[in-house]
């Protein structure tokens, strides 16, 4: 008996050792996503403003800029400097607000490069204002004593239209239209890179454009409400979230027939409801993978 238990014990180890090993000699994944803020307008303190990072091979694509941004992506470790490139998804304050955070920061902490920003009709307007704004702060960090470079704070604002807005060889970045209520310009992305598909819905109601932009990814990134919580407000809320944004049910109805390898809950409205409660809601109908999304995780 004595002679079976070490066997099988044995067996086990060396079961773990194998399985171990294939983990170690099985490629890294070059792409990652980082939820820098997946909140709100509401001020909620464990929960900063709309903001992603998609890092491929080290380098930063930031989706929105929302409160907090550049202090979230420090603590996720992000080097500061190398913030260069967003994709704004609609010009809402809750996905902007950080925008002048982004432009000013990391050049203060030795970014060089002008500031690629990809974004809506109104993106080249937002971006010369905010450095005509600060033109005081400009010039008192690159004439005085601190002698910051000429070229960080600059912003390259490029309004785009649905398609491909941008390639390198990490990722190529497509755009397209999503129903936000009254906004004439808003945007979802989609990012291709080598090993994943990535799709991240910016602020929207259900729409058939993001079953076929998502069919498949590797992660969709999605922006939803709890429909217990929506039957707890007002008219005047009602009728505009059901106008703005997505509900529970068909959010599900979307990941039902998309099939995203994942789907990441982000933007999220509870209305003193629980996570629980959505979670419900949402797995009713998907019965694939599916998180909820806090602030700082990977995928």
């Amino acid at each position: 008996m004595r002679a079976f238990r070490v066997a099988g014990w044995l067996a086990c180890f060396l079961t773990v050792l194998a399985s171990a090993g294939s983990a170690q000699e099985k490629p890294a994944s070059g792409t990652k996503v980082i939820l820098l803020g997946t909140g709100t307008p509401n001020a909620e303190p464990e929960r900063s403003g709309s903001a992603t990072a998609i890092v491929v091979n080290g380098a930063i694509y930031l989706v929105d800029c929302g409160p907090g941004v550049v202090r979230r992506a420090n603590a996720a470790k992000l080097p500061i400097a190398e913030l260069k490139r967003v994709f704004i998804t609609h010009l809402h304050s809750d996905h902007t607000a950080g925008f002048s955070d982004l432009i000013l920061t990391p050049w203060v902490l030795e970014r060089t490069a002008p500031l690629e920003a990809y974004g809506p009709p109104g993106l080249k307007n937002m971006s010369e204002h905010i450095v005509a704004a600060y033109a005081e702060d400009i010039e008192m960090r690159a004439k005085g004593l601190e002698g910051a470079n000429p070229t960080g704070y600059k912003v390259n604002a490029h309004e785009v239209q649905p398609g491909e807005i941008y390639k390198d060889a990490n990722v190529t970045v497509k755009a397209f239209r999503v129903p936000h209520g009254a906004w004439k310009h808003a945007f979802g992305y989609r990012f291709e890179t080598r090993d994943r598909t990535i799709v991240i819905s910016g602020d929207t109601t259900a729409s058939r454009e993001m079953v076929k932009q998502a069919r498949g990814v590797d992660v969709l990134i999605h922006e939803v409400y709890c429909e217990a919580g929506f039957d707890t407000r007002s008219e005047k809320w009602k009728k505009y979230h059901a106008s703005f944004h997505t509900a529970s049910r068909d959010l599900a109805r979307i990941a039902a027939e998309a099939k995203p390898e994942l789907l990441v809950l982000y933007h999220v409205l509870l209305w003193g409801q629980s996570e629980g409660q959505l979670m419900k809601e949402i797995q009713e109908i998907y019965k694939g993978p599916v998180a909820l999304g806090k602030d700082l995780q990977v995928y």
